[in-house]
């Protein structure tokens, strides 16, 4: 035992790598890792902590069964997940997230730990693990290493673990491991030690991991470890963790058990120097194979950067997208979540609505300003009786929970219901405009004259396919300056990360399209860039009036 990480050299040895560089160190580390090693280092020093190197020492004996050795950040991750304990007894950090770009060994270190922790050098009785992932393949990967591994040393190992191609048990603790795909409705009842999410990058949903979390805690030193490289699912589970993470290490929020081990590039721009690579794998300079295809698909990477767009997002650990039709980065949509001063009683605004198809979805929205910034408010219309329902796995029941959508249970959603909701913003706001596609207006046109609305009273703009080339330079310029706000509303990033820009035949500039009909829905955007067709009737400072308390960003 001690309490002193120097004394360990699977501590002391990679954080002296990653602070010292060089020929003693790594290659290069990305600046996920030099917070990390100073969030480490911080926590020795503040909290009375023990490592338990004799329990260290005896599950290092395992590792001669595998046929690879772990790589000095592998050493160190699971001494800080595995071994590093509070007075209390409980593990330092249950929780261990290890993101990494492609190659890194992810699968073979979460097989090593799920090994160790089964083995009897763990002694706590039925600590089960269950390996989740969202395909059954992936989340055989680590319990097939295990497997292999038993298999390979049959003789020496039969005395201590029974196995199955499905279930993986240690004799001693009777501790099992088991693979778990994505279906949340029949795990209710486990009584997990520990759970493992296999490239998390896949969940869209908390789901299925809630139904596995809830059963930890039934066991002692309960943990849980998510491996994953990037991945294009916006606004998942990942995303979460990712913005957790770098708040845990900038030292802005408790870290709650959390250890972020996080790989990736700086600066998208430093992919055209080799030596920054090792910054997104800290396993590259170990596996020259590895290095080698890398630079093969670094090089494919360069001729056609929409074909192989996975190299950014795998390989260097930044989410690339296409950039031949993706409407902005991900980065620039995540920033509409930023805070802005709330409404005022009778600010100017114009409304915006999208009533494309009426037994599908429906979204309409107040424009307003706040100096360079435009707000956008939406509300969303959802038909249950949608083909496209069980195609969407964007989570739509938590954007109703939310308030920021309802679901109508008949055959189309009235226009009555959009109207009334327009009625209310009317008592908040100074509306002088609406603005909606022409395509619909004549669903739309009785619903809106009963609450005020109407082409002859020039309060109404019916908005062409012109009107909104015009105003694409402004809303690209709003995304890449991070003067749209859209507060915290996950559907509408949803509907902005789903569309397109393409270049128009007839007009030679941008317009905007769905990326995908069925599944991805643009509603509540296409509504943000009819209101934007409006916008200069909106004056940029508003003053006057009580905040309102019907909406918070």
């Amino acid at each position: 035992m001690t309490t002193n990480y120097r004394d360990v050299p699977e501590l002391y040895d990679y954080i002296y790598m990653v602070e010292n560089g060089g020929k003693k160190g790594l290659k290069k580390v990305c600046l996920y890792q030099k917070k990390l090693v100073k969030f480490v280092k911080k926590v020795f020093e503040s909290e009375n902590l023990t490592i338990n190197t004799e329990q260290l020492h005896n599950y290092m004996k395992l590792e001669k069964y595998f046929d690879f050795e772990l790589f000095p950040w592998e050493k160190f991750v699971f001494t800080l997940h595995c071994c590093v304990y509070r007075e209390d007894g409980l593990p330092r950090f249950p929780d261990l997230l290890i993101f990494v770009g492609r190659g890194a060994g992810k699968n073979g270190y979460l097989a090593f730990e799920d090994f160790a922790l089964i083995s009897p050098y763990n002694g706590i009785p039925n600590y089960d693990i269950d390996i989740c992932a969202t395909a059954e393949e992936q989340a055989r990967t680590s319990f097939d290493d295990i497997y292999n591994v038993l298999e390979k040393n049959r003789k020496k190992l039969i005395r201590h673990f029974r196995w199955t191609k499905s279930e993986i048990q240690s004799r001693k603790t009777r501790s099992k491991i088991k693979y778990r795909t994505n279906n949340a409705k029949s795990k209710d009842g486990l009584r997990s030690g520990k759970v493992d999410f296999d490239e998390v990058h896949a969940f869209e949903s908390y789901d299925n991991i809630k139904v596995f979390t809830t059963a930890l805690g039934k066991k002692p030193q309960p943990r849980m470890t998510y491996t994953t490289t990037n991945g294009d699912v916006c606004d998942g589970v990942l995303d979460d963790l990712i913005e957790k993470s770098k708040r845990i290490l900038d030292f802005e929020i408790e870290d709650n058990g959390l250890l972020p081990f996080m790989c990736a590039l700086d600066d998208p721009e430093e992919v055209h120097d080799e030596e920054n690579w090792h910054k997104a794998n800290p396993s590259l300079q170990y596996l020259p194979t590895l290095l080698e295809e890398t630079r093969k698909e670094y090089r494919e990477w360069k001729e056609n950067r929409s074909s192989a767009s996975d190299f950014m997002t795998k390989r260097m650990n930044i989410r690339q997208g296409n950039s031949e039709v993706e409407l902005t980065t991900w980065e620039n949509i995540l920033i509409t979540r930023q805070e802005v001063e709330p409404p005022i009683m009778r600010e100017t605004g114009v409304i915006g609505i999208d009533y494309t198809k009426i037994n599908d979805f429906a979204a309409a929205g107040v424009l307003t300003k706040r100096g360079a910034k435009f707000v956008f408010k939406q509300h969303t219309w959802i038909c249950a009786n949608s083909a496209d329902l069980p195609r969407i796995k964007f989570p739509y029941m938590e954007a109703v929970a939310a308030g920021d959508a309802e679901i109508i249970d008949a055959p189309e959603i009235p226009p009555e219901l959009i109207a009334d909701w327009i009625e209310v913003q009317t008592h908040f706001y100074n509306i002088p405009m609406l603005a909606l596609d022409d395509y619909r207006f004549a669903l739309m046109k009785a619903a809106l004259a009963r609450v005020g609305f109407t082409y002859e009273n020039k309060n109404i703009k019916l908005v062409r396919p012109s009107d909104k080339i015009k105003i694409e330079p402004i809303i690209d310029s709003g995304f890449r300056n991070h003067n749209i706000v859209y507060g915290d509303c996950p559907i509408m990033r949803w509907y902005t990360n789903n569309t397109k820009k393409v270049k128009s035949k007839k007009y030679g500039n941008y317009e905007y399209q769905k990326i995908e009909a069925k599944s991805r829905k643009t509603d509540g955007f296409f509504a943000f860039v009819a209101a934007m067709t409006q916008h200069e009737l909106i004056p940029e400072q508003q003053t006057g009036g009580e905040v309102l308390p019907l909406f918070t960003f």
